[in-house]
C-alpha cells in the first residue's frame, strides 16, 4: 500500500462518514439510514486496506455518497455543526470518486 493523496482523501472521507453516521444514530431522526451509512462507510474503509471486500471501493463510495445526500436532505432539527460534518464527508467522497475514475487528472494526486 502506497501512501498517496488519493488514499488520504479516501481515508478522511470514510472517517467523516463514520463520525456523521454515529452522531446521527445517537440523535433523533432517521437512525436506520444512519446505521446503513455506518456499515457502508466502514466497509469502504476496509476496502481501502483489503481489496477482497465485496462490491469494491467505488460502489461503496457511491452508496455512501447517496446516503450522505439523503441524510443531508432529512437532517431534521439538528445543530448546524452536524451539517458541516455531512458536507465535508460528501465533498471528500465526490472528490475521491472524480479523482479515482480519472475524470479530472491532477498531477501528484492521482
Amino acid at each position: 500500500m502506497i501512501l498517496s493523496w488519493l488514499f488520504v482523501i479516501a481515508l478522511a472521507a470514510g472517517i467523516f462518514a463514520v463520525i456523521d453516521g454515529i452522531t446521527r444514530a445517537r440523535g433523533r431522526g432517521s437512525s436506520v439510514i444512519a446505521i446503513i451509512e455506518i456499515i457502508a462507510a466502514v466497509l469502504f474503509l476496509l476496502s481501502l486496506f483489503f481489496p477482497g471486500i465485496p462490491f469494491g471501493s467505488l460502489v461503496l463510495a457511491i452508496i455512501t455518497t447517496v446516503l450522505l445526500v439523503i441524510q443531508l436532505v432529512l437532517r431534521g432539527g439538528r445543530r448546524r455543526g452536524g451539517v458541516a460534518v455531512t458536507v465535508v464527508a460528501l465533498v471528500l467522497f465526490i472528490l475521491w470518486i472524480v479523482l479515482a475514475q480519472h475524470w479530472i487528472v491532477i498531477p501528484g494526486v492521482n
